[in-house]
């Protein structure tokens, strides 16, 4: 038995919950629950980011004390993972007393590497981070991301030097120490480390009183890469506790556009601190709406409470962790959506254990005793590499599979010709690969594949009285 420790970015709570945030949250239980099938102890780390600028300027916009604000919509983000069907085992807000306590605990322990200086540059609100000349000139001074000029700002903050690990990161990248996956995106990060510059960690408090307060200096408000990064030790006790039970992290699931901050900032703070990195950074990638950037401007933002609302916690994830790959960009519509939830899981899945249970019922035969086998060889490596949407789709062909034997062996023909044992065996054992294939289902769809092995694990089958998956 191992120990697993997983995490989420943690999203910042200016606004509702988007399909982004979901993706997040289904990719690591998913990781979570399979190492748990595998006996592994697992911690699984979720939360909010809730200090800055942004978050301040909303508050203020909806005419709400910041406190309350920010409790407000990090509700909607705690009830969200909720409907997501995501069970996490440890949960951090940054307005936490103990993490805004820590974060300071590790600027001091870092500020060896930490510097004053006066700095003018380009900026973004919504990244809440300056950009280079390259990078304003390449972007015709608007950001890609928020699709918002950058604003000219002149002030004097606190740096931290990522020139001291520059060297030290590329080695770890390269030699995969930290792997980066997909293994593409480890060249764009290695790029991006050549030229990147010192990173500012603080504002004047005249520009930004809702923060941590920089320790020792009450002209300054700590800035989001100390207060928001450090939630991963954080939130394991760090720095009182000895987090070396759990950290370095087994894997850390991020979106790609904040992947940079998590391979270059992230390990140039383990370092500084004298922490090992987390073992694997994993990013996912967007999910584009009919092949386009979701968009309020465009108006084409999909909704995720709608679509859970539709038809489940179980729909939502069969959708978003099956048919958009674990690494790169997906796409919804909600056709695709209806056709994957009609035809595949109502048919395919749902229909199966209809049509199987009422068979054993009809005959009278027994399943409780069949226990699911070891998880084979291919489902686990395409686990254990992170290639969930193609261990989903392994495990789905099994499930095809069982109903074309169904077709091909006919067994209400041999029930009609009174063929009692033969009909017994070949029950028998589609109920063994349906209780196989439910197991590596689990992670997956954890609140259909308990019902189904609750359905077939009694001393009595029963078909449900309602199918699984009621089809429109």
């Amino acid at each position: 038995m191992s120990k697993i420790y997983l995490t989420t970015a943690i999203p910042y709570v200016n606004g509702a919950p988007h399909i982004g945030h979901a993706m997040d949250y289904i990719i690591a239980d998913t990781c979570s629950r399979y190492h748990q099938i595998c006996g592994d102890e697992v911690r699984l780390q979720a939360g909010t980011d809730e200090h800055g600028n942004k978050i301040f300027r909303k508050a203020t916009e909806s005419n709400m004390p910041v406190e309350d604000y920010v409790d407000e919509n990090a509700a909607k983000f705690r009830d969200f993972i909720k409907k997501l069907d995501v069970e996490y085992t440890d949960y951090i807000r940054t307005t936490d007393a103990d993490h805004m306590k820590r974060c300071q605990e590790i600027w001091r322990k870092i500020k060896d590497h930490i510097y004053s200086a006066t700095y003018g540059g380009w900026y973004c609100v919504g990244c809440e981070s300056y950009v280079t000349q390259k990078e304003y000139d390449e972007n015709g001074g608007i950001c890609p991301d928020h699709q918002k000029p950058y604003e000219h700002l002149e002030e004097e903050n606190y740096y931290f030097r990522i020139s001291d690990f520059k060297d030290e990161i590329r080695a770890k990248i390269e030699s995969d120490e930290i792997q980066i996956l997909p293994e593409f995106r480890k060249k764009e990060m290695l790029k991006m480390l050549e030229d990147a510059p010192d990173v500012s960690i603080s504002r004047p408090t005249s520009q930004l009183t809702w923060g941590v307060p920089v320790p020792d200096d009450p002209n300054q408000t700590m800035y989001v890469w100390i207060d928001a990064l450090s939630n991963y030790i954080t939130v394991l006790g760090y720095p009182e506790k000895p987090i070396d039970e759990w950290w370095p992290a087994t894997a850390q699931f991020v979106g790609k556009d904040i992947l940079r901050f998590h391979a270059i900032i992230w390990p140039a703070m383990l370092l500084a601190l004298g922490l090992p990195l987390p073992k694997v950074l994993c990013s996912h990638g967007f999910i584009l709406a009919d092949g386009q950037k979701m968009s309020k401007s465009i108006g084409n933002v999909i909704d995720p409470i709608e679509v859970l609302e539709k038809h489940g916690a179980d729909a939502f994830r069969y959708y978003f962790l099956r048919h958009v790959d674990t690494f790169t960009d997906g796409d919804f519509t909600w056709e695709k959506y209806e056709s994957a939830y009609n035809t595949e899981l109502a048919n395919d899945y749902g229909n199966l254990v209809q049509r199987l249970a009422t068979m054993l019922m009809k005959n009278n035969i027994a399943t409780a005793a069949l226990k699911p086998k070891e998880l084979d060889e291919t489902y686990r490596n395409f686990m254990n590499n992170f290639e969930f949407a193609k261990a989903f789709d392994y495990a789905w062909e099994k499930v095809q599979g069982i109903n074309k034997r169904i077709d091909d062996e006919k067994p209400w023909m041999l029930a009609k010709a009174g063929e009692t044992e033969k009909l017994g065996q070949v029950l028998s054992s589609l109920t063994q690969e349906l209780k196989d294939v439910n197991l590596m289902l689990s992670p997956f769809l954890p609140s259909a594949a308990k019902k189904v092995a609750d359905i077939f694990d009694a001393e009595t089958v029963t078909p449900p009285a309602e199918p699984l998956f009621k089809k429109d």
